[in-house]
């Protein structure tokens, strides 16, 4: 019978190979923006709350936080690195008051991971007490991270159109929060676990979404306005 510990490291093998395409899965948009040269009514929000919890998590993970968590490290790490590259894509084809709002969150979040990172070492002296306080922090920005689509979930339902709701991004959403929510069962960790497992529900949330107005879904609407948008300067030089 395979020893539990060896099964877990596996199993966290599995889950940051999940991950790191879950990272990549929003690529396809980011390419769209970049030849559109425009956001479009894409949303920053799920990007700019992973960057914190990505974060938080890199440091739950560190030896002095949550030992042997080396898994958890790695693939946080990437995906800290890959959403800073989204985010500066983002505040590059964003207008002023997008850009504004952006600045806005990662000065806040920078200035909270400061402060959290000062209380832990100065204050917390044991693994024990410092895995509980940034687990429950790593906790609650998870479900911010999972939460984040809802204005966009909601877009989805009021218009139904499933245009600017990535697929790729919900699958992986959901194939991550069952594998991680594995991990944290092998050897019961509930900070990793409830957090995937909320990521988990999200995920399916958005899939059922997906395949519920996917036929409802006009691909072509910003193509159509960008016709009528011609048209119309034409008509007017023509006058």
């Amino acid at each position: 019978m395979a020893d539990p510990n060896t099964i877990r490291t596996v199993v966290g093998i599995i889950g940051n190979v999940i991950s790191f395409f879950l990272f990549l899965s929003p690529a396809p948009t980011f390419v769209k923006i970049v030849k559109a040269k425009s956001v479009m009514e894409f949303n920053s929000d799920p990007y700019v709350a992973t960057i914190l919890n990505c974060a938080v998590w890199v440091f739950y993970g560190m030896p002095f936080v949550h030992p042997d968590s080396l898994l958890v490290i790695t693939i946080n790490g990437f995906g800290l690195c890959i959403e800073l590259f989204y985010v500066a894509i983002f505040f590059i084809y964003s207008d002023w008051a997008k850009r504004r709002k952006i600045i806005i969150a990662l000065i806040i979040e920078a200035i909270f991971m400061a402060l959290l990172i000062f209380v832990t070492l100065t204050f917390l002296h044991g693994t024990k007490d410092r895995s509980m306080l940034i687990g429950i922090v790593a906790i609650v920005f998870n479900v911010i991270m999972y939460t984040s689509p809802l204005t966009v979930m909601k877009k989805v339902i009021t218009t139904k159109s499933v245009k600017y709701m990535p697929f790729y991004l919900s699958l992986a959403n959901f194939a991550n929060g069952i594998v991680w929510s594995a991990y944290a069962l092998l050897k019961f960790d509930p900070y990793i676990l409830i957090p995937n497992g909320l990521g988990s529900l999200s995920g399916l949330v958005q899939l059922v979404l997906y395949g519920t107005f996917y036929k409802t879904t006009n691909w072509n609407e910003d193509d159509q306005k960008e016709v009528e948008l011609s048209n119309s300067k034409s008509s007017k030089s023509d006058v």
